[in-house]
């Protein structure tokens, strides 16, 4: 009894729970005899790391984020960023260090090396980080800004670049935070949301109605809180996704290893009502993404969803390189809708995605793939089909561009287009047929010298952004002749075409069965005797 009343004393009541030292983690990384010390490079914070963590360099130099190559099991294609052409900055060779200044790693200035090839060392700090103020600077091959910081030099997310304080970050190492991964993944592209439509910097501190898992009012997660890893390996590649998770949440106690929902929620995730019910119902059918992330790009920052790079090397009347922008996204900022380096955009904010079977496959037309220029080229084909178990209706945005080809062997070129100290790079001279003829030669591709522009379509998977259920698409936003899945096939949607044949014959057995009732009812009450016989 006494106990009680000492737990329950307001004074005592403060003191009572001190925090208990190192409760995230056995290790205080700012304790380490090795990280105090000033160190002048990242590859040094590396070697003091590996001297404790002796195989994380192995496991890292392994993992996608560092190698920046898949070997897709079942398309058979060498995909990674090392190698794809994509409808944002078109590819990576040509362009390094200005791509690689993203790379887990330091060094990395030669697509047509790996690597490890090109000796690059893995950066650490990049996910492990927790004092704020580590970052990699925007043309630096992945190494950060130190004193003296070079004048007009950026950072990866395009901040005006800071001196970084290595052993500050090295003796804050910690798991990887939201902050660790949005700095470069919620600026793909080469801005704010740019890419993917669902990252953005919104999410480094969401609200409930933007990101119910990310958000401090909901659960507060970090990007690996559901990207889980297993020796430097993330769950969770857009290059082979799991689209479908018919093992949901397992069995009690066991390794969870897949960055699904079903992997939480499992695989009958709504309440035991007629509603409910109905709802599990469809979860063979539908991803969970499909109702609960009715629209993309929110939180106020906007993402590009029209690329138009056949309009680049507009020059104004003094034949200086102009930027326009007329697009004033919901948080005030103002997006370039022309620029002279890189052609005419479009934006847009909640946007609702488009939708199409999937079954996590994602093919890519790589340089050395013929494309039918009259027709829209699909830069990564999703695969999919209505009557595969591990096919589900996903929502994708859909990114539209308009991007250099060559016009005689009908092939995606790669192209050079940055290079401040050369003359082949297109964000330099606006000459097309230099930082095409360039790229083609980084890449080691065969180029005939003859180019144009084709329409492009490039699909990328949306999986954040997760609303509150009350704000999920209801019934009605699917089963109507105007809903969302108008254009799905392969299978029924009552609702969506009510005066077809099926429809009008169901409509026609429900009047049916009516007036057999009416019509009963009235023999009952009008035969002799009243109703009651």
């Amino acid at each position: 009894m006494s106990g009680l009343m000492c737990l329950s004393s307001p004074g005592l009541a403060q003191t009572a729970a001190p925090a208990v030292p190192g409760s995230d983690s056995t290790a205080d990384h700012s304790k380490f005899e090795i990280l105090q010390k000033e160190f002048t490079s990242g590859p040094e914070v590396t070697e003091a790391c590996l001297s404790c963590h002796t195989e994380a360099d192995d496991q890292v130099m392994h993992s996608i984020h560092f190698k920046w190559e898949f070997e897709h099991p079942e398309t058979g294609q060498t995909l990674g960023k090392r190698n794809v052409i994509n409808a944002f900055c078109g590819s990576v060779a040509g362009n390094e260090p200005r791509c690689t200044s993203c790379h887990a790693g330091y060094g990395w200035e030669d697509m047509s090396q790996s690597s490890a090839q090109a000796q690059a060392t893995p950066d650490c700090l990049v996910c492990h980080d927790t004092s704020g103020q580590y970052t990699k600077t925007a043309t630096g091959a992945g190494h950060p800004p130190l004193d003296p910081v070079p004048p007009k030099s950026k950072t990866i997310t395009g901040a005006k670049s800071w001196a970084v304080d290595l052993g500050k970050a090295a003796r804050s190492a910690g798991m990887p935070t939201r902050d660790n991964c949005g700095n470069c993944h919620f600026y793909g592209g080469g801005g704010d949301n740019v890419k993917h439509g669902d990252l953005s910097s919104a999410l480094y501190e969401p609200s409930l109605a933007t990101d119910v898992h990310m958000s401090p009012d909901g659960e507060n997660f970090t990007c690996s809180t559901c990207h889980v890893s297993d020796s430097h390996d993330w769950a969770g590649s857009r290059y082979l996704m799991q689209a479908s998770d018919p093992h949901g949440t397992g069995k009690p106690g066991e390794a969870r290893n897949a960055a699904t929902c079903e992997s939480c929620h499992g695989n009958t995730p709504h309440p035991v009502n007629l509603k409910g019910i109905k709802l599990n119902d469809h979860t063979d059918t539908l991803a969970c993404q499909t109702c609960h992330i009715p629209e993309f790009a929110r939180g106020g920052v906007a993402t590009k969803t029209v690329w138009d790079w056949s309009t680049a090397g507009k020059l104004d009347e003094d034949g200086n390189a102009m930027a326009i922008s007329e697009y004033l996204e919901a948080d005030g900022d103002h997006r370039h809708t022309y620029m002279s380096t890189k052609g005419d955009f479009e934006w847009g904010e909640n946007v609702p995605p488009v939708y199409a079977w999937f079954n996590g496959v994602v093919e890519y037309t790589t340089g050395d793939r013929k494309i039918d220029p009259t027709q829209t080229v699909e830069i990564n084909p999703i695969h999919g089909t209505p009557d595969a178990p591990d096919s589900r209706i996903w929502p994708f945005k859909r990114m539209e561009g308009r991007q250099a080809y060559d016009s005689v062997l009908n092939e995606l070129v790669y192209t050079h287009v940055w290079g401040p100290d050369t003359d082949t790079a297109l964000w330099t001279n606006f000459d097309w047929a230099k930082a095409i003829d360039a790229g083609m030669k980084a890449a080691g591709e065969e180029y005939s010298g003859e180019y144009d522009f084709v329409d492009t379509y490039m699909y990328w998977p949306i999986t954040h952004m997760v609303a509150p259920a009350e704000d999920a698409l209801d019934c009605a936003a699917c089963h109507d002749d105007k809903g969302r899945m108008s254009g799905i096939t392969g299978v029924n949607m009552p609702g969506t075409t009510p005066f077809n044949t099926a429809g009008i014959l169901g409509l026609a057995m429900v009047i049916a069965a009516l007036a057999g009732v009416l019509i009963h009812a009235l023999i009952r009450i009008t035969r002799k005797g009243g109703p009651h016989g």
